[in-house]
């Protein structure tokens, strides 16, 4: 068995059959795919079944209960389900399955970890701020040339840009 690990697919393919999904999405369920609405899913989920009480008193988690009886039968928590079983397949079929951590040689792994545990807790801060996550809001959005989506699109890549520069240390 070889143990050279596979070339990446195609980015120009790959997003091909990402505007084919999304489009089988949006004509099968009549909206487009999002993260967020999952992972407010599972959490509203794991808050009932240990503090039912807070959940009941809390604005977030009751309003979330009334408009959605079951948090975990919503298709997102599938989709969600999917893309985390399809990664792994997708890592063991192309030899690419493993734990490491990419770093740059001027910073440590443990460093690296951190900020990436901060930005993904600042991104979810502010997909809940933004009322979706950066598929729901931009790519889905453009998919419908929603204006709001492309203003998404571009305050996301605008602002990683401008912000590069000042955690450019953690990666060169």
């Amino acid at each position: 068995m070889n143990d050279k690990p596979r070339p990446y697919m195609n980015p120009y393919f790959a997003g091909v059959l990402l505007g084919l999904v999304l489009t089988a999405t949006i004509f099968v369920t009549g909206r487009g795919l999002g993260a967020s609405g999952a992972l407010k899913s599972i959490v509203v989920a794991i808050t009932e079944t240990i503090a039912p009480a807070h959940a009941d008193k809390a604005s977030f988690f009751a309003e979330y209960s009334q408009s959605h009886p079951a948090p975990l039968k919503a298709w997102l928590v599938f989709l969600l389900g999917g893309v985390v079983a399809g990664g792994f397949i997708s890592g063991l079929i192309s030899n690419r399955l493993g734990f490491i951590t990419n770093k740059g040689p001027n910073t440590t792994t443990r460093k690296r970890l951190v900020f990436a545990l901060i930005g993904g807790a600042l991104f979810g801060i502010g997909a809940q701020f933004a009322r979706g996550c950066t598929s729901g809001a931009a790519l889905s959005g453009m998919a419908v040339l929603s204006a709001g989506g492309f203003i998404t699109m571009m305050a996301i890549f605008g602002s990683g840009y401008a912000v590069a520069f000042f955690f450019r240390k953690l990666w060169i």
